[in-house]
């Protein structure tokens, strides 16, 4: 097992704890996270050679470290943890948007330093896209955990090339589905750096050409496994219930987020896990939702 270690630069606004307990309530990512309070620790798949990887990303300062195992390629997987963590981001300019939007300033306030924690990669958030239609997030939960438990390795999700032999029993076309997503990922259509880089109504418009990804799949594949960090969502009707009680009646997504740019995402990721918060305090004290 090969050893590698980075420290980097976080530009802008970043909390450990705070991006931890988001991505501690992000059902997904979590059944990968481990308790160590002063540290994010996962295990996941690699995307540029597919070899699985185990991370610990500490936080000193305004630098992060972040220290990997495994045996394949380490310095992409480095690169993938930086995506993933929302830690390659310049985020200078985040404060700003407070400056511009008086509602988006408390939700920076309620949630210092946060920055979104997506999927390890598309293709998980393809996979669980796929795991999670027209099912409870909790059943979707244990099918991926299942998966990650019998066809895994180290605590990874199942490589794509392994995915695509296995015969799942599982409900309607979901199997599939995700023999779909791994021939996709294996032919380098769910590349977490091309969606990134491409426009991203493109990336969306892409996703969607797998089979049984429509648009609210494609949506969160580039949004939160891409993890991009100025895309606009619209498909997500609890956000625009959000924006109706935060902004007043009338007000539209498409106009209000213009002051969000270039963070969008980040900035609509802000306004949800605050929704789900309220929501469930209000539904069970105590508790809270999966912000997802």
């Amino acid at each position: 097992m090969r050893r590698h270690t980075i420290e980097v630069d976080v530009l802008g606004p970043w909390s450990l704890p705070t991006s931890r307990t988001f991505w501690e309530g992000f059902s997904p990512s979590a059944l990968g996270l481990q308790p160590v309070h002063d540290q994010i620790h996962t295990d996941f798949r690699v995307e540029s050679d597919w070899s699985s990887a185990a991370t610990d990303v500490t936080q000193h300062g305004e630098h992060a470290r972040i220290s990997l195992t495994g045996e394949g390629d380490l310095a992409a997987a480095a690169e993938q943890v930086r995506r993933f963590l929302s830690l390659d981001i310049d985020g200078r300019g985040w404060p700003d948007v407070a400056d511009r939007d008086p509602v988006i300033a408390d939700a920076q306030q309620q949630l210092p330093g946060l920055r979104p924690c997506g999927f390890h990669s598309p293709y998980e958030a393809a996979a669980w896209a796929v795991l999670s239609q027209r099912i409870r997030i909790l059943q979707a939960a244990k099918l991926r955990d299942d998966l990650v438990e019998r066809h895994g390795d180290h605590g990874a999700f199942p490589a794509p090339q392994r995915l695509r032999r296995l015969d799942l029993d599982l409900p309607g076309r979901k199997t599939e589905y995700l023999h779909a997503v791994a021939d996709a990922a294996l032919e380098g259509r769910l590349s977490g750096e091309t969606l990134r880089t491409v426009d991203p109504d493109d990336a969306i418009t892409a996703v969607q050409e797998i089979k049984g990804l429509g648009p609210f799949a494609a949506e969160l594949v580039v949004l939160r496994g891409a993890n991009a960090p100025d895309v606009l969502p619209r498909t997500e009707r609890r956000l625009d219930a959000e924006i109706t009680e935060r902004y007043g009646a009338g007000c539209r997504l498409t106009e209000v987020s213009e002051a969000w740019r270039p963070y969008r995402t980040w900035a609509a990721v802000h306004l949800r896990v605050l929704r789900e918060q309220r929501t469930h305090e209000i539904a069970t004290p105590g508790h809270r939702q999966n912000p997802i």
